[in-house]
Order: C-alpha cells, then structure tokens, then sequence
C-alpha cells in the first residue's frame, strides 16, 4: 500500500491512500494448482508475475482452490469466504475469478453412468452461484481444460469425457453470456490446438494440467482483456 500527501495549501493534510486491487480466484484443484509442481498453478504464476510488475499496486491475489470442488461446493464457501479477504476495513474484494465444472461433468463408475451432477442441478447451481457472485463484485469466468480420454478413469471410479465437458461447459458460457459476464473458453481454444498439443499439456491422469498446461492457462488469463481491465482498474461493464 501507498501512501501520498495531498500538499495544496487550501486543503487540510489528509493521507491519500492508493491500494491495490484485490482479487479471489475460486474453484476446484486446477485453481488449487495440482499438477504444477514446478510453479504451483496457473493461480500462483499469476500472483508471482503480479508481484513482480509494480510490488505496492499490483493486484493482491487469493487463491481459494479446493481439490475436487463441484459448483455446489464452491456456491456454499463463496459469500463466507470473500467477506474475509478485503484486508482493510470497509473493503472487500474487485474481483471473483471462477474456475469450476470440471468435477461436476464426471460420469460415476463407468463410461455410461450416473452423472456426478445431474444436468437439471447444475444449471440451477451456476445460475445461484453467478447471481450470488455478481452481488458481490465484479466477476470473470475461466473456462475447463479438455481430458486426456484414454487415459480415464480417474481415480478408478470417475469417468470424464470430452462431449460432456462439452455440455456443462455450454451452459456455464451461456449462463455468463445472459449475465454479460466475460467467459474465457479454455477448452475451446485447447481443443482447436490439437489431441497431441493437449496431451503434452495434461499430467499423467489425464485431467490435471501439468506444468505446461498451467503455464498455457496463465499466458491466455494475462492477456485476457477483462482480466487485465481489472488488474488497471478499468470497469468490466465497458469490455
């Protein structure tokens, strides 16, 4: 945090305080960072490049990643959680990043079986939990990586693929896009790079980016405009 004096004459001497944005990032274990063993996450690489640019000003990033998060999970610890990262008193955070789905879109036991999710709840709990997060702040969506298929299940009981990633990733984009929410589609942009660019990018279960895949999610979320709009300041709305 900074400080500067306000030296006009006809003006008492009060403080002028600049601080920086504060920002929460939250979702499941690819927010979390499992799988980056070298720079903990695509979350963390952010903060540490944050960090780096201008130490008093730059955003103050939360990672608030639970390994093996569902969208109900998420929905529960979100208000809780947020009202106690603003540092400062009447302050709170600019910014919610989500990252969740993933674990939702898992099918239990075999290729073909109970959805982890049903379709029905999970659009009722993106719907709240987007509706929840915009009462709060301003608020970004990041989208899920594509599986490695062949390489499922995981865990020996969970079964991912891509047209269901495909389906619960639809309705979280078209649930942001109602909300004008801004929707970064990760697994739209991996799969259009080719099966054996995202296999180098994914970890040996087939579901967790590794250090590549994390350090692919960073350079796409950096550059992403309403991130970087946020990061300066600027307002969402206006992207």
């Amino acid at each position: 945090m900074t400080i500067a004096i306000n030296l006009n004459p006809s003006s008492r001497l009060y403080p002028k305080i600049s601080v920086a944005p504060k920002i929460i990032a939250i979702g499941d274990s690819v927010v979390y960072g499992y799988g980056d063993s070298l720079g903990g996450g695509w979350v963390e690489r952010l903060r540490r490049l944050w960090m780096t640019e201008n130490h008093n000003l730059s955003p103050i990033l939360y990672n608030l990643g639970v390994r093996g998060d569902r969208v109900r999970d998420v929905l529960l610890r979100l208000e809780r959680e947020y009202s106690v990262r603003g540092e400062l008193r009447n302050q709170s955070p600019e910014l919610i990043i989500f990252s969740v789905g993933l674990n939702d879109s898992a099918r239990l036991g075999r290729l073909t079986g109970k959805r982890f999710t049903e379709i029905e709840d999970f659009q009722e709990q993106i719907e709240r939990l987007l509706e929840l997060s915009l009462r709060l702040a301003q608020v970004v969506f990041i989208g899920m990586t594509p599986v490695d298929e062949s390489r499922m299940p995981f865990a020996d009981c969970l079964y991912f693929n891509h047209k269901d990633q495909e389906l619960y990733k639809e309705i979280t984009r078209s649930s942001c896009l109602a909300r004008e929410i801004p929707y970064l589609d990760i697994f739209q942009i991996w799969q259009a790079q080719g099966e054996g660019w995202i296999k180098d990018r994914l970890s040996e279960d087939g579901l967790h980016p590794n250090c590549h895949g994390h350090q692919a999610i960073l350079e796409l979320v950096d550059n992403w405009e309403p991130v970087k709009k946020i990061a300066s300041r600027e307002k969402l709305r206006t992207f």
